[in-house]
């Protein structure tokens, strides 16, 4: 893209984000830190996204065009992510040959792997480095493959809204981006996105995604345990998890939200867990040295305390621009904190095309 203002779109299941991000004509090669010029979201009624994918288009289209209106984003051309159960993410190794070449051959190097027709899916290849086989050399890397029904779902909102999805990103490739920079991508880490029904679990290094999870459940689902133990509307119920958190001692009357809110949060930490013992055994002497944190689920206070004794990790939260620079229609001091967990995919998302 000659733009040198590239625009990411984040589908959410409570909100839909975007950030306007500007390098010089010569991308990040120029030498040029990149500027996140504009960052915005418009709320979603409950349903219109249903873990990760449209189910209201007309709905999200008038929350993007909302977005739009209210933030002044300078084109209308987007990178969108995608990142829900119906996309699917697997280590693959195949025979070392043009990026072009090898593309063209996964529907026939994949079609005993996946779970659907591969006629019913939209594959690529995500190389990570090469090796030598057997029978010559090999390419190492993360085969996506994504339902094309979910793709046409989330692009057709997009079009509606009037805007043009120029490409579409995994939003796990995005955090990456985003988190895995400056001292995260000298080692090995875990970024872990938590929304509000999808957790993305990405384990990367030196920069490079080698694992890919994408986990059903995220602050949403501790926001309707409330709901349905005590009996309250959803806003309530929100209302009621933040004021428990998790892990602490609470008045008589909150247990019953506080019960709710730790039993909904164990079976998603564990999941987390599971991901990240997973990677160790599999990769000796290589597991993460730090878990980083994202995502408006990843608020929720006394949480990154559980997954830190869970996991037996360090755990921390994603800084916000800590190696980006802030433009001036940004949201400044303690505001751009309290927003920072959200800049990750939708600045990840335009990171792809400047880098």
């Amino acid at each position: 893209m000659s733009k040198t203002r590239v625009i990411g779109l984040d589908i959410g299941t409570t909100a839909v984000r975007a950030a306007e991000v500007e390098v010089g004509r010569g991308g990040s090669s120029g030498g040029r830190q990149p500027t996140v010029v504009r960052f915005g979201q418009a709320p979603l009624p409950l349903g219109a996204v249903r873990d990760g994918e449209v189910a209201e288009p007309e709905t999200v289209a008038t929350a993007i065009r909302q977005l739009w209106q209210q933030h002044k984003f300078s084109h209308k051309d987007v990178v969108l992510g995608l990142g829900n159960q119906r996309v699917m993410v697997r280590d693959l190794a195949l025979p070392a040959m043009p990026m072009a070449q090898l593309r063209a051959s996964l529907p026939f190097q994949v079609q005993d792997m996946l779970p659907v027709a591969v006629d019913d899916v939209l594959l690529d290849y995500y190389p990570s480095g090469q090796f030598q086989g057997q029978t010559g050399p090999m390419v190492s890397g993360l085969l996506v493959a994504a339902t094309k029904d979910t793709v046409h779902a989330n692009t057709a909102a997009v079009e509606t809204a009037g805007l043009r999805p120029l490409m579409v990103d995994l939003t796990a490739f995005a955090l990456t981006r985003f988190q895995a920079r400056g001292e995260l991508a000298e080692g090995t880490v875990a970024l872990v996105d938590i929304g509000a029904k999808v957790t993305i679990v990405v384990i990367a290094t030196h920069g490079v995604p080698r694992l890919v999870r994408i986990l059903p459940g995220g602050g949403q689902d501790a926001t309707d345990a409330v709901a349905n133990d005590v009996g309250v509307a959803s806003a309530d119920a929100e209302n009621l998890k933040r004021q428990v958190g998790v892990g602490f001692a609470v008045p008589a009357e909150l247990r019953p939200a506080a019960e709710a809110v730790a039993r909904s949060t164990q079976n998603l930490v564990e999941a987390i867990r599971n991901t990240l013992v997973y990677y160790a055994a599999n990769n000796p002497g290589h597991a993460a040295q730090v878990v980083v944190l994202t995502g408006g689920g990843s608020q929720l206070a006394g949480l990154g305390q559980y997954l830190s004794s869970a996991s037996r990790m360090n755990v921390t939260y994603g800084h916000p621009l800590s190696t980006l620079r802030p433009g001036g229609s940004l949201p400044q001091g303690d505001h751009l904190a309290q927003v920072g967990h959200a800049l990750a995919v939708p600045v990840g998302l335009a990171l792809g095309d400047v880098a």
